[in-house]
């Protein structure tokens, strides 16, 4: 069997078999989903970039010491590392979540990767357009808020996930979505009326 087709447990298991390619492949595996989750919440490449070797530092150390007890839920196991990573960095620095607009174009953009090369050029003005002022509504949005739509449309996570990542019921992650939705609804009418 090809070692990209093993489980995250049999990957582990042959990575502290000193198998490093195997690790290579769990890497690879999530580095996406896991990066796009810090640099969401951090908004600046380099911390993120900085973050995320952090994460994956305590990952082969925690994994090295023995002491990895989430069987089969190594990516929830990461996500937590990542997460809480972001939260001491903030706390550390008394910076809020923050997802505002790029500062520059050499900025990595979360939504570029959302637009096809081919599209027109006005196209993806308009796109680029909505997305930003879409950043601008959620980054008004209360903590807790904001937290929830992060994790959940730009981390791509389940509800489940987010309520063990963030140490709440379901129920209150779900409510908080739901609060979200109805502020930015409300941001979206106080800025244009018409919209109803």
């Amino acid at each position: 069997m090809q070692a990209t087709m093993l489980n995250d447990q049999e990957l582990i298991a042959l990575y502290l078999e000193g198998d490093e390619k195997s690790f290579q492949i769990l890497l690879n595996r999530y580095k996406t989903k896991i990066f796009t989750q810090i640099y969401l919440f951090v908004r600046d490449q380099a911390l993120a970039q900085d973050i995320f070797q952090e994460v994956f530092i305590k990952i082969i150390n925690t994994l090295r010491h023995g002491k990895y007890t989430h069987e089969g839920k190594f990516v929830q196991w990461a996500m937590r590392i990542a997460y809480n990573m972001c939260v001491d960095y903030h706390r550390r620095n008394k910076r809020r979540i923050h997802i505002g607009q790029s500062s520059g174009p050499a900025d990595f953009d979360i939504f570029d990767i959302l637009r096809n090369s081919d599209e027109a050029i006005d196209t993806a003005i308009m796109r680029s357009e909505t997305h930003n002022r879409i950043r601008e509504l959620i980054d008004q949005l209360p903590p807790e808020q904001r937290e929830v739509v992060v994790l959940r449309h730009y981390a791509d996570m389940t509800f489940k996930e987010i309520a063990g990542l963030t140490r709440v019921s379901i129920n209150t992650a779900l409510g908080r979505m739901r609060y979200a939705l109805i502020n930015i609804r409300k941001l979206m009418q106080e800025r244009d009326p018409i919209m109803q």
